[in-house]
């Protein structure tokens, strides 16, 4: 039977951690999932549908490359609710340090006891993307600093557009 994974975030913008993460599961399963949470009241710098064309544009080719299937999609209601819709029985989250696990364990924790048939795993982040955040990523951007080595070609170009003729001052 196909092994199908969901892995949630926010990806506005999706960086190399992210693609690191996406790497790693598409390792483990047959098809991969990546789900954007939109949640009224927040203001994402890219619109839902950005996303999932960043997420496409960028993680096509690693799944791909992988021998695994890509679906993108949008959830705003608990992310074992979007599991299940999607047929995956794994949820995936990237781990970068211990405050991270903290969280993440307790997340786990709760989506066991309303999923019990949904399993968490954890991918530790390499090395060289442990320090990487969106939210830094967006900070960076925003006041005119180079984000290069933190995210994709195609999304430091959606980024330069995005902030273009803006500085910091």
């Amino acid at each position: 039977m196909p092994r199908a994974a969901l892995y949630a975030g926010s990806f506005d913008p999706v960086t190399n951690g992210h693609l690191d993460v996406v790497r790693q599961a598409a390792r483990l399963v047959d098809r991969l999932v990546l789900a954007i949470g939109v949640h009224p009241g927040k203001a994402p710098l890219f619109s839902a549908e950005e996303r999932l064309a960043m997420l496409g544009e960028t993680c096509g080719p690693v799944t791909k490359a992988a021998g695994c299937a890509l679906e993108t999609v949008t959830f705003a209601d608990l992310v074992v609710a979007a599991a299940h819709r999607e047929g995956a029985t794994l949820l995936i989250r990237g781990l970068r340090d211990g405050t991270d696990l903290d969280y993440e364990m307790q997340m786990a924790g709760m989506n066991e006891a309303m999923a019990p048939d949904v399993l968490t795993v954890f991918l530790p982040a390499s090395p060289i993307v442990r320090p990487i955040t969106a939210t830094l990523v967006r900070q960076i951007a925003a006041m005119g600093g180079d984000v290069a080595a933190f995210v994709p070609a195609a999304v430091l170009r959606r980024l330069q557009a995005k902030f273009a003729g803006k500085s910091g001052r």
